[in-house]
């Protein structure tokens, strides 16, 4: 492997570790869950997903789990409704 090959993979490792670099305004995930697929998405700053329980709370599961693997990559305005949020 060529040496600027090895050069981008060491900035790309440094980049993944600096999430503060990166900001997600669109994304469309298919979602393995418990009791099915589900299709959540993130436009702009507003969780959308197929779930029933997204509809009544406009926050689930899904769009949680998906908050903390996007830990800092975010818009601040794209978290889901306080009450639903745990440490």
């Amino acid at each position: 492997m060529n040496s600027s090959v090895i050069g981008k993979i060491e900035k790309a490792k440094w980049y993944a570790r600096e999430r503060t670099r990166m900001r997600v305004t669109d994304l469309s995930v298919k979602f393995h869950g418990d009791n099915g697929e589900h299709r959540v998405t993130l436009a702009g700053d507003s969780w959308r997903c197929d779930c029933d329980f997204f509809e009544s709370h406009h926050a689930c599961a899904h769009t949680m789990a998906l908050e903390r693997v996007l830990t800092g990559m975010l818009p601040t305005e794209a978290s889901s409704t306080p009450q639903m949020q745990l440490a």
